[in-house]
């Protein structure tokens, strides 16, 4: 062990309601004192009304040297987006 303490991702909520969005990271100890870092660091402005901590190490991801392989499944499949189905006749669209 480095002596360092654990890496927690931050994620913030904007107060117009968005999703939540990665702000950044911090080290810190325990969940805790990673909310009140995070708090600290990336809310000043109050910018945010909600704070998600994770742990770093919680994290799995898919590697950028496999994107092909790995979405290639779904890109095989177009009959999933929205231009191969009609609306209905009585629904109104949100444009």
């Amino acid at each position: 062990m480095s002596g360092q303490w654990p890496l927690w991702e931050v994620f913030t909520q904007p107060a117009d309601g968005s999703p939540h969005e990665h702000a950044g990271s911090v080290h810190a100890p325990d969940a805790e004192m990673a909310l009140q870092n995070a708090r600290d660091v990336y809310t000043r402005r109050g910018e945010a009304v909600s704070i998600w901590v994770v742990p770093s190490s919680a994290i799995t991801a898919s590697s950028p040297a496999e994107a092909g392989p790995f979405f290639d499944p779904g890109n095989d499949k177009p009959y999933r987006h929205p231009q191969f189905y009609k609306v209905p006749r009585g629904v109104k669209s949100e444009e």
